[in-house]
């Protein structure tokens, strides 16, 4: 978003949040908002009410009144009219500052944004700060602690990290003072009053959520008034998809403990079940980032990724109902982390939980196609009737069982799920002895040693079918990861050969457009439609003025939108925004609905095709940028090439031109006050000319591809030295002082620049102080830089420096003469200075005009 402000356009500042956090409804959030905002208002503040709740507390409703207010917007659902700030009308008053009650409210279905703090965010990016009230139970870490103080699932919560962002006032009262403040009626009406106090507002509860406030307030002063010394912790939470309580409460755990440490956390999720979403929305929302890995070689994964990236402490749950024979048979896995890494702490969340779902859906999702049953009953036949052609050829047992062994890898490479492996090695086993174990056609064993032949062929056909599937697995993923990379190797290519700006958005519309099966769209910073590809619809939603407004709020806020988001999820498409170096590059759009879903996987692919189209625009803007530095350079050097021939040709004819007037001046019959007063005239002139054209020709000195010039070290005395005879020579009248140190100084620079940036400036104020003035020329040290100093006495019209400084003109502006009103020489001056990395600066006061050029 850009703010047109003076004829400028600027980024606006992100608005600042203050939270008033109390830990129960009644302890004044409200009260000591409103008397905040009453303070400020007073304060000359442009202070208005976004929204607050109509709470039915008469001291609270009093002090609404006397502050402005925008009317909220009325949305109707389910037969209901429900009022929600009106963002979009509070954007456009733009005040200074907005109260915003219930941070952590709900909106109404139809809303912008499914939660408050996403609203109060928006208005945040816009430069509005933002007054607004929390309580303790609402704060996203603190979720699984206070059900387990109050009994109570909140369900209305907040990210920490608004915390982090905002400045906090704490509104505390006694527990007893607010229990007393429910009986006399003062929060909820008499039947809602009864209910929370057999519930809620319970003594014992409210004094430990009264603790989990001031905790909290007392951990983000910490955090805002020290300063983290010595190393930076970094953390790492290891969470599994099998036990989705576990994953949830190890992550508040690990929020709050990051918090605390002020440390920077990761969230690596291993994936066990082959449907499990690869994002983590409580992680994210918290703060963290997000990996997820694969189930195979996880721990080795682990251990590299925490030497990689320096862990330095490692949260992982211990589930006290693991059963017995892990106990037994399994190594810890902390203990495993220890001997890895014996310098990384490893904190344990307890927990209590089953694996997900029952032991095949753990390992497999059960698919009960009617091939897959065919398969393994059609294969085990013919594996039979095989093995009976072999033994009638001579084969013996020992082999025999070889065939059904076969026979379970081909049906572990062609059914879909652990299930019909391991159904094939249990009916292998079972006609195997039931054809060809004696005593046949029975499974009585009598002969010795069978039970364990038999035994051992179970088992070794179950790890077999088990291997067997898991390579299918991996070597199916891995196809996908291949498939994937080919994919964007082959975009890469287009990219990389297209020629211009629109080429790449049109690969990038038809491509996605192909891969997804859907109408696809690019629109510009501008949003306006910059390439778009249908597959086949006659009118494509993407085009309509509400989905445009739609993109062009997520170029403003730089925020994913649309169909299946938290913000404008009424939108027929889905939206992304293309971002490099802080700035919206485009927005990609996307037809999205419940018949046309976006899976997770090709989220995450879409995530990386924006990324890489991001740094594809980013390249060839900085690509057209610098052919167009490199032909304003050629200019420049045109320009340089030509002022310095034509200066040259002039200067010649003004040298001629100003002698012929001088000894025109000296002729006898030249010696009429009207003759001797226009000859001075042309001599003046000339004079003035040639100046000129010195000035032009000392600019081009300066390089016009750097803007510096070639510096040595010169003697401070000798430029001076210079200066003064120059000017004795223009301007033999001219009552000149200078004042040097004693000490030798030397000043890097180029003596001749820096000669007639010094002659501009006393020439300037001879030519425009008071008449007769002295002017003086003062030279010193401070520090590493020298100081050249001119004074004289009269005011130089400040108003024609600025304007020289911005160079700004136009055709209200009082005209700045370049002879005969400080222009070009003045500028010269600046010009010089700037290219040897000086500055200049101006003081008018006291009835004087100071100049002074700082150089090293």
């Amino acid at each position: 978003m850009l703010i047109y402000e003076d004829g400028a356009i600027h980024e606006p500042r992100r608005g600042k949040l203050r939270v008033f956090f109390g830990f129960a409804a009644g302890v004044g959030k409200t009260y000591s908002m409103l008397t905040e905002a009453h303070e400020l208002l007073e304060a000359g503040k442009n202070v208005v009410v976004g929204y607050v709740e109509p709470h039915d507390r008469p001291e609270t409703n009093q002090l609404l009144e006397g502050l402005p207010a925008i009317p909220p917007l009325t949305i109707e659902y389910k037969h209901l009219l429900l009022k929600e700030p009106d963002i979009d009308q509070i954007i456009a008053a733009r005040p200074e500052i907005v109260l915003i009650d219930e941070l952590a409210h709900t909106n109404a279905a139809g809303s912008r944004h499914k939660k408050r703090y996403q609203d109060v965010d928006e208005l945040l990016q816009a430069g509005i700060d933002v007054m607004t009230t929390l309580n303790v139970q609402h704060l996203e870490s603190l979720n699984d602690v206070v059900e387990k103080v109050t009994g109570i699932t909140v369900r209305e919560t907040v990210p920490d990290t608004i915390l982090q962002q905002a400045t906090l006032k704490v509104v505390d009262v006694e527990p007893a003072e607010l229990i007393h403040r429910l009986e006399q009626g003062k929060i909820y009406t008499d039947a809602n009053t009864q209910r929370a106090l057999r519930h809620f507002f319970m003594p014992e509860k409210l004094d430990q959520l009264r603790g989990l406030a001031i905790q909290r307030a007392s951990d983000y002063i910490n955090r805002i008034s020290t300063k983290t010394v010595g190393i930076q912790n970094r953390l790492l939470t290891i969470v599994s998809d099998e036990f989705p309580k576990m994953r949830e409460k190890c992550i508040r755990w690990s929020a709050r403990l990051a918090q605390d440490m002020g440390a920077e956390w990761t969230v690596m999720q291993v994936r066990n079940l082959e449907d499990t979403d690869t994002e983590l929305p409580l992680a994210e929302k918290l703060g963290a980032q997000v990996i997820s890995i694969e189930e195979t070689n996880a721990f080795e994964t682990v251990i590299e990724f925490a030497k990689m990236t320096g862990i330095t402490d490692i949260i992982i749950g211990k589930n006290r109902l693991a059963p017995w024979y892990e106990r037994i048979f399994l190594d810890d896995y902390e203990s495993r982390i220890l001997r890895r890494l014996p310098g990384t702490e490893v904190h344990l969340v307890p927990f209590m939980e089953k694996r997900q779902g029952s032991w095949w859906k753990k390992r497999q999702r059960l698919d009960a196609e009617s091939k897959d049953f065919w398969i393994v009953g059609g294969g085990v036949l013919l594996t039979t009737l095989l093995t009976g052609l072999l033994q009638q050829l001579g084969v013996d047992e020992q082999n025999l069982m070889m065939t059904y062994l076969f026979f379970i890898l081909l049906v572990a490479r062609a059914t879909s799920g652990y299930l019909w492996s391991a159904l094939a090695s249990v009916l292998s086993v079972v006609f195997f002895n039931w054809f060809f174990v004696e005593p046949l056609h029975s499974l009585t064993i009598y002969q010795q040693g069978y039970i364990l032949t038999l035994f051992i062929m179970l088992s070794v056909a179950l790890m077999i079918s088990n291997i067997m599937m898991r390579l299918k697995k991996q070597a199916e993923r891995a196809l996908a990861r291949e498939h994937r990379l080919d994919m964007l190797y082959e975009l890469n290519k287009r990219y990389i050969v297209a020629e211009d700006r629109q080429e790449v958005l049109d690969i990038s519309t038809s491509y996605l457009s192909r891969l997804l099966n859907r109408d696809v769209v690019i629109y510009n910073a501008h949003v306006q439609v910059a390439s778009f590809y249908s597959a086949g619809e006659a009118n494509s939603p993407l085009l309509t003025r509400e989905e445009a407004a739609v993109a062009a709020w997520v170029a403003d806020n730089q925020r994913i939108a649309g169909y299946g988001a938290d913000t404008l999820s009424g939108a027929k498409g889905f939206y992304l925004p293309i971002v490099g170096s802080g700035k919206t590059l485009a927005v990609l759009g996307m037809t999205r609905n419940h018949h046309l879903e976006l899976e997770n996987d090709q989220l995450n692919y879409l995530q990386l095709i924006v990324t890489q189209l991001a740094v594809i625009l980013e390249q060839m803007q900085l690509k057209y940028d610098k052919k167009q530095v490199e032909i304003e350079n050629e200019r420049e050097k045109v320009r340089g090439n030509l002022l310095r021939l034509v200066s040259h040709d002039i200067r010649t004819p003004l040298t001629v031109i100003s002698g012929t007037a001088e000894t025109l001046s000296q002729e006898e019959s030249m010696q009429s006050d009207t003759t001797k007063h226009l000859l001075q005239d042309i001599q003046d002139e000339a004079q003035w000319l040639i100046q000129l054209v010195k000035n032009l020709l000392s600019i081009t000195r300066i390089d016009s591809t750097t803007q510096k010039v070639a510096t040595q070290a010169e003697a401070v005395e000798e430029i001076v030295e210079a200066v003064y005879r120059h000017i004795k020579k223009a301007y033999p009248k001219a009552d000149v002082t200078v004042d040097i140190p004693d000490e030798v100084l030397f000043v890097e620079a180029d003596s001749i620049l820096i000669e007639q940036a010094l002659f501009n400036l006393i020439e300037n104020a001879i030519r425009h102080g008071e008449a007769k003035a002295p002017v003086t020329l003062a030279v010193m040290k401070q520090g590493e830089e020298i100081v050249f100093t001119v004074t004289n006495a009269g005011e130089m019209p400040l108003a024609h420096y600025q304007r020289i400084q911005s160079n700004l003109d136009n055709t209200r502006s009082v005209p700045v003469d370049s002879k005969n009103g400080l222009g070009i020489g003045l500028s010269i001056v600046k010009t010089i200075v700037h290219a040897h990395n000086g500055r200049m600066e101006i003081q008018v006061a006291d009835g004087q005009t100071r100049i002074s050029l700082y150089l090293k």
